[in-house]
């Protein structure tokens, strides 16, 4: 197994790390970025992410396995946690063994899985395969307390401190995430549920809390991601401490015992936590009190930390203590550490200005140079005035190499030490500055002008003796831990504190600088380490911070300590704007002649490049056809000889070529009789075998022709019997048409006898007659469909042939476009007819009205009622016969019922109009003839589909015999 570091932002493989035979489930980080420790269940390794080299590994019994090891925050301080339930502390630099916690009690022992340990490195939450939490304190080196979870609480499988503004880093409130996928987070202290995430239908698979405690992103069990917000779930977090000043109340009577460690967490409804008001708790709130009131609010600090104590602690010291510097750095400078923003500067990529950086600057670390140019790029992005500016890599270098695994803290602190300590550097851009040089000069003329008048009678200006110095932030004159004591003062301090150091670094070397004549010895002085104590130059610094008159002291002329802003980056705009405005055209201008000349420049180079190469080919080609030539001489000679040697050869070949000739013949003779006598009993052997295959096979065609003859016997007796079946079929459907006619014509002359209670019956069933009718086509319709899918289905029986199908097809759309066209012609036959009659009608009222007199008036209504019964039950038998179209139903419908009482006068159906009565008749003949021909070209499609059938079947029969 192999461990990859890859960039983050050009996704880069930068080193690949070996060693771990087992799979990788931890990694762990130093505060510093320096360390990391990579843990596996059988070993655990120390890497030096500078060098990516292991610097230490931990071997272990293979019975006792490994289950965490990591840096304790803010510290140099691994915890190493085994299967055993052993926990060890381990220094970082010489891996001594620091303590060992004891074993727990018997009565709560639990297999610790997971851990998490508060901000400030104090106390250690264990849990396991169990409801039982052991909280350590790691100064004490003991087992404080052991909070028992709720009964619905089986198993822990994760724990996570939520970190509080106000709490200085001893965090007060754990989450446990528990086997049900629910994460529940308590106070520690007060052992009350404050409030949980998760349920039982969405449970959480894992969780990390934001580094400011606002958010918890949790990946659920189906697979997404869920952004709970703190500050909603409860009021109880982030809030600010109570007031320092407090009442110490008498002891209570029941006051519980150190000894009683164990408390239990009761489920339910989410309580605040009540104030504790133990006398261990109330003396520390009151020594805050009595320390509180001395301190300045400006003096505040993030991470809990003051100004004013660590500047007391720095004087007392002279420096931070290594392990804690960038802690202290960071809370100094009030680093925001604006994430997005960063990512915004480095996703503009390299800047123009620094591709060519290794060319400047040649680094030997790879990596080295690839964080310093990002950051050199990044502020480039930030304000154009870094890209122009030549000392920038020599300023931001020695803060790369320190933070060269932190790159957004790298940055934030080169922005931060350029805003505030490098205050109106720009302003002569770009030449140096002037007024900060003046300044410095004026605090040296104050303090040790003897030393100003050497350095003005050789020529020596504030642009040698302490420009070079501000440039490179002393990172050359000065070794890496006298620099960091160095910046530890500087940043504890104003920004005049650095111009002071300047000021305090050239009357700590005075002896050797008044001892120097040449330009060059001062140039070296300045650019090169001398044996010069860093404490007495810091001390120096602070007696002329203190003695330095107001009038020349550079806080009067210098800013305040201004931080970063969060979320985004100040603007930072102070320079000449119209000279790095000038010197950009300039430089572009510059850039794209420089591309111009080079562009001409390979133009040429490449044309010089073919041309030397067209040379050296003919050269070549010369000389290969001297060499040919010669070759060619050579080998001619040796053919000339080769030649005389094959012609005595070919001599002595033919000698024996003619005896082997003979021999030959010989041979081929006596092989020549035997393959003729071999061939021809061959030959014979085929002849017998093809007259038994000869017999055989007519043997087999007598045998299919009478297999084949019968078979068709067989067929036509099938076929026979299925035409005396489909004969009868017809003969049974003949007869049962002849019944129904028959029990028509009966029906019909019931109706008649019964004429007055036909006449009700067709009133009141009016309205269904068109159903009726329509049911009765339909009957009618499939009992027509039944008998084409009889006979189509006989058919498909018999051939079961596509080609059949699609003949038949073609003979039912032929016969459906008859249909549909008679049916058009009926109706149009009907709609003329109804015309007609109704001309007819409104004639003979006209004409009848005067004719007939009243005294007839009663006989011809009864006359026209039994005529109107009549037409009706006539309508209706031969629409039932032949129905028609809804259209011209309806208008008989209206012509009959607008006819009754204009038709009084008529007696009978013969004295309808004669025209109209032929019209009838030929409009009937027509009908039937129409009907005669649908019928015939039916008949005629069968017998054709028959035909072919029956000349298929004997195709086939032909071809199987």
């Amino acid at each position: 197994m192999f461990l990859t570091y890859v960039e983050t932002v050009t996704k880069e493989l930068v080193s690949w790390m070996r060693g771990h035979e087992s799979s990788v489930f931890s990694i762990s980080v130093h505060a510093s970025g320096r360390y990391a420790i990579t843990t596996s269940s059988d070993t655990a390794q120390l890497w030096d992410l500078d060098t990516f080299q292991r610097k230490r590994k931990l071997n272990i019994r293979q019975s006792v396995g490994i289950q965490k090891v990591f840096f304790l925050p803010l510290s140099n301080t691994i915890l190493s946690c085994f299967k055993d339930n052993s926990i060890f502390a381990w220094e970082c630099d010489t891996l001594f063994c620091k303590y060992q916690l004891p074993a727990p009690p018997e009565s709560s022992s639990i297999i610790y899985k997971v851990f998490a340990v508060t901000r400030d490195g104090r106390i250690l939450a264990a849990g396991g395969k169990s409801n039982h939490l052991h909280l350590w304190c790691l100064e004490a080196t003991q087992l404080f307390r052991i909070i028992q979870m709720p009964t619905k609480v089986r198993a822990i499988r994760q724990l996570e401190f939520l970190p509080d503004s106000f709490d200085a880093g001893s965090n007060q409130v754990l989450g446990v995430l528990s086997q049900d996928g629910i994460m529940r987070f308590v106070n520690i202290q007060s052992c009350k549920l404050l409030f949980e995430i998760g349920c039982l239908d969405e449970g959480i698979s894992s969780s990390v809390i934001s580094p400011h405690g606002r958010y918890i992103a949790s990946v659920m069990e189906n697979g997404s991601l869920n952004i709970y917000s703190v500050q909603a779930l409860t009021q109880e977090i982030n809030k600010p401490p109570p007031p320092l000043v407090k009442v110490i109340e008498d002891l209570p009577k029941n006051v519980p015992q150190s000894s009683d460690v164990k408390m239990k967490i009761a489920s339910g409804r989410v309580l605040r936590p009540a104030r504790c008001r133990e006398r261990k708790t109330q003396a520390r709130i009151v020594k805050q009190d009595l320390t509180g009131h001395l301190e300045n609010k400006e003096n505040e600090l993030p991470d809990g930390l003051n100004k004013k104590r660590l500047q007391i602690l720095l004087k007392g010291y002279g420096e931070y203590p290594t392990k804690y510097r960038m802690f202290i750095w960071r809370s100094l400078l009030q680093l925001p550490e604006n994430h997005t923003a960063f990512s915004n500067l480095l996703d503009k990529g390299t800047h123009m200005a620094f591709l060519n950086l290794q060319k400047i600057y040649p680094i030997k670390s790879r990596k080295l140079l690839r964080v310093l140019q990002r950051t050199l790029s990044a502020l480039a992005h930030w304000s154009s005035i870094f890209s122009d500016t030549p000392f920038l890599p020599l300023l931001a270098f020695p803060f790369v190499k320190l933070f060269q695994n932190n790159q957004l803290i790298c940055f934030e602190v080169v922005a931060t030490l350029i805003i505030n300590w490098c205050q109106h550097w720009f302003e002569y851009f770009p030449n140096p500055p002037i007024n900060i040089l003046s300044m410095i000069e004026n605090v040296l003329a104050f303090c040790d002008k003897e030393l100003l008048q050497h350095f003005i009678d050789h020529d020596i200006t504030s642009q040698l003796y302490a420009w070079p110095l501000l440039e490179t932030v002393f990172s050359e004159v000065l070794t890496r831990e006298e620099w960091l004591k160095l910046f530890d003062n500087v940043f504890s301090n104003q920004p005049s504190f650095l111009l002071m150091t300047v000021v305090a670094y050239n009357t700590c070397s005075r002896a050797p600088l008044l001892n120097c004549t040449l330009k060059d010895d001062f140039l070296y002085f300045f650019h090169h380490r001398n044996n010069l104590d860093i404490n007495v130059v810091i001390r120096e610094a602070y007696h002329l911070m203190e003695t330095t008159p107001a009038d020349i002291h550079p806080d009067s002329m210098l800013d305040a300590f201004v931080a970063l802003t969060k979320g985004q980056y100040p603007v930072f705009n102070q320079y000449p704007k119209f000279i790095v405005d000038f010197q950009t055209r300039e430089r572009e201008r510059i850039r794209n002649d420089e591309l111009d000349y080079l562009r001409e420049r390979q133009t040429l180079e490449n044309m010089q490049a073919e041309v030397n190469q067209q040379r050296l080919e003919d050269e070549a080609w010369y000389q290969k056809q001297e060499e040919l030539r010669k070759a060619e001489e050579a080998k001619r000679e040796m053919l000339l000889q080769e030649e005389e040697k094959m012609v005595q050869q070919r001599e002595r070949l033919a000698a024996v070529k003619r005896e082997l000739k003979m021999k030959e013949i010989q041979l081929q003779d006596a092989a020549r009789r035997h393959f003729l006598k071999l061939q021809q009993a061959q030959r014979e052997l085929e002849l017998r075998r093809l007259d038994d295959e000869i017999e055989r096979k007519v043997q087999m065609r007598d045998r299919e022709i009478a297999t084949t003859a019968r078979e068709l016997e067989m067929r036509q007796l099938e076929l026979e019997s299925q035409k005396r079946l489909y004969e009868k079929n017809l003969t049974r459907n003949l007869g049962a048409f002849a019944k129904e006619f028959r029990e028509d014509a009966d029906a019909y002359r019931q109706k008649v006898d019964f004429e007055e209670h036909m006449f009700h019956k067709l009133i009141e069933t009016d309205q269904t007659q068109s159903r009726n009718a329509q049911k009765l086509i339909e009957e009618n319709l499939a009992k027509a469909e039944q008998v084409c899918l009889n006979t189509d289905w006989r058919i498909h029986a018999l051939h079961k042939q596509k080609c059949d199908d699609l003949q038949r097809n073609e003979g039912y759309q032929e016969v459906t476009t008859l249909l549909r066209r008679n049916r058009r012609k009926e109706v149009e036959l009907l709609n003329a007819m109804v015309e007609e009659e109704a001309k007819k009608w409104k004639e003979a009222d006209e004409k009848e009205f005067h004719l007939r007199s009243e005294k007839k008036a009663s006989a011809l209504s009864d006359a026209s009622r039994n005529w109107f019964l009549k037409q009706e039950l006539g309508a209706a038998l031969e629409h039932a016969e032949r129905p028609v179209s809804k259209e011209a139903w309806l208008q008989r419908e209206q012509a009959a019922s607008g006819s009754l009482p204009r038709t009084s006068q008529l007696t009978d159906i013969s004295e309808v109009n004669p025209s109209t009565r032929v019209s009838l008749r030929r409009s009937t003949a027509e009908w039937n003839g129409m009907e005669e021909n649908l019928l015939k070209k039916v008949r005629n499609l069968r017998q054709r589909l028959t035909a072919q059938a029956q000349n298929r079947q004997l195709s086939r029969s032909l071809l199987v015999t």
